[in-house]
């Protein structure tokens, strides 16, 4: 099912595009629901997607060696999961799963890197977007494992 481009109101980084541009997106968007406890992808995985959180949130995680996954973020309503699927080799940095059933608009990224070349009003708002909350997730995974690496003796990193 398609997205009603009104619909898309309220939903965080949609919010952000141009209304002519958020309208183009959304003919895209399909409404998904994941049930709580989902995988949603792998890191190392193919990139070949991305989701704009519409209610639900959802853990990034990282495999840390000896230690398994570690969550590094929660996403909730209005954010982007997934940002990988923009640029090459296009394969998840993180891994992800939903902590509770998650709606979504559900977008396929080949499909959205040809509406970006075609359309680059919304390619522009688009990777700065994306910039944006990549930006975000470097600093709250290097917050993260600085927290997982800090030995309890000292408080310190080693």
């Amino acid at each position: 099912m398609t997205a009603d481009p009104d619909a898309a109101g309220g939903d965080g980084l949609l919010d952000a595009l141009p209304a002519e541009e958020r309208a183009q997106l959304m003919a895209l968007a399909r409404d998904t629901v994941l049930p709580a406890g989902t995988r949603v992808f792998e890191e190392g995985g193919e990139a070949d997607r991305f989701w704009v959180l519409r209610s639900g949130t959802v853990a990034l995680d990282i495999q840390v060696p000896g230690r398994g996954r570690a969550v590094v973020e929660t996403i909730g309503p209005g954010g982007l999961l997934g940002w990988s699927w923009l640029c090459p080799p296009r394969q998840w940095h993180l891994g992800a799963e939903t902590r509770e059933p998650t709606r979504a608009w559900t977008f396929d990224a080949a499909a959205v890197r040809d509406l970006c070349a075609a359309r680059p009003v919304l390619g522009l708002a688009l990777v700065t977007l994306v910039a944006e909350t990549i930006g975000e997730r470097l600093r709250a995974t290097r917050t993260r494992l600085l927290d997982l690496y800090r030995t309890p003796e000292s408080g310190r990193t080693p």
